[in-house]
């Protein structure tokens, strides 16, 4: 729970200071609000490094992050409204007519409202924190950026392994959904289409995607699978190469091969197959970076899917391709 605690809280002070938030948030004119949540929840982030490790001896450590949960998962809901309205927002003003009538409601007596309301919602839980926060009768050592870390550190291997008739409690209909989307040929519009999960840290994207690409239909509709852990905010683009193949053949010999050998093999591997291929907790924003790596997948026939789960919706729009990112919210 508690390390899970830790990921959300790092995931909601990235969303808060995302450019999409910033900019709705301005339009809202709830900016010093959010900016004061994100202060807020920054300052609890730092010492729950300190709490994982004392929660295992202390009664009280324990109790006091279980109470934090709860409120930070109110923020979660909070803060994933906020990015969503921010995604929709960048979707209508693509279409004329709909942001002319998004200027409309925020030009009238509505606007007025919204902030009002928002504004509260986002105080409450500012209160909310703050208690949590000073109610607390021990001392933790602050550690900035390390509740990340501890997280990050865990190891994770580049398989697709879940227990069999493992379940993500309140995820059924997002599983359907998903499973529609990497089955469903009438969405094709090139030979490789994304599937993109966007959440926040600790919402179960990897569980869920694992579950779907272990699916009894998945299975028989694809004729190759491959799941790479990315995990590392550096695209290395010949390192995942290396990975994908690895998960193909565990063909370790690939460390030490030169690139244009890597994608010599790599295309051999997926031509003519209609594979799917699992990219987990995906961090890249260099569009250039993966489109190369795209480039090297384009030898699969019409339905190949590439899955990607990212905490990231820089990340969705810089690798999407004609189908809408899938957002996972607080169930």
């Amino acid at each position: 729970m508690e390390a899970v605690v830790s990921s959300i809280a790092e995931g909601i002070v990235w969303r808060l200071g995302s450019e999409a938030v910033r900019e709705i948030a301005l339009l809202w004119g709830v900016n010093e609000e959010l900016m004061g949540l994100e202060e807020t929840i920054s300052t609890i982030k730092a010492v729950l490094a300190d709490a994982e490790k004392k929660q295992i001896h202390n009664d009280q450590v324990k109790t006091w992050l279980g109470r934090l949960e709860d409120v930070v998962y109110e923020a979660v809901d909070l803060v994933d409204g906020v990015f969503t309205e921010a995604l929709r927002r960048q979707v209508m003003t693509s279409n004329t007519n709909i942001a002319m009538q998004v200027c409309t409601f925020f030009s009238t007596s509505n606007e007025l409202v919204f902030r009002h309301k928002m504004s509260k919602k986002i105080e409450s839980l500012k209160k909310k924190l703050a208690v949590i926060k000073d109610d607390r009768q021990f001392h933790l050592e602050e550690h900035h950026g390390e509740a990340q870390a501890v997280y990050n550190r865990v190891s994770r291997d580049t398989h697709s392994f879940v227990s069999k008739g493992e379940v993500v409690i309140g995820r059924e209909g997002d599983r359907i959904k998903i499973l529609q989307l990497l089955l469903d040929m009438k969405s094709d519009h090139e030979n490789v289409s994304i599937v993109n999960i966007v959440g926040l840290g600790g919402l179960g994207k990897t569980t869920l995607a694992q579950l779907v690409f272990n699916d009894e239909k998945v299975e028989k509709y694809f004729d190759l699978k491959m799941w790479v852990c990315i995990s590392d905010a550096d695209f290395d683009v010949r390192l995942l190469v290396q990975k994908i193949i690895k998960s193909i053949s565990n063909n370790k010999k690939v460390e030490n091969c030169e690139m244009e050998l890597l994608q010599k093999s790599l295309r051999e591997k997926i031509s003519g197959k209609r594979y799917l291929l699992g990219l987990d907790d995906l961090w890249n924003k260099n569009r250039e970076l993966w489109l190369k790596l795209k480039d090297l997948l384009l030898s699969g026939i019409d339905g190949s899917r590439i899955i990607v789960t990212t905490q990231s919706m820089v990340v969705a729009r810089i690798t999407k391709t004609t189908l809408e990112p899938y957002l996972l919210r607080k169930s």
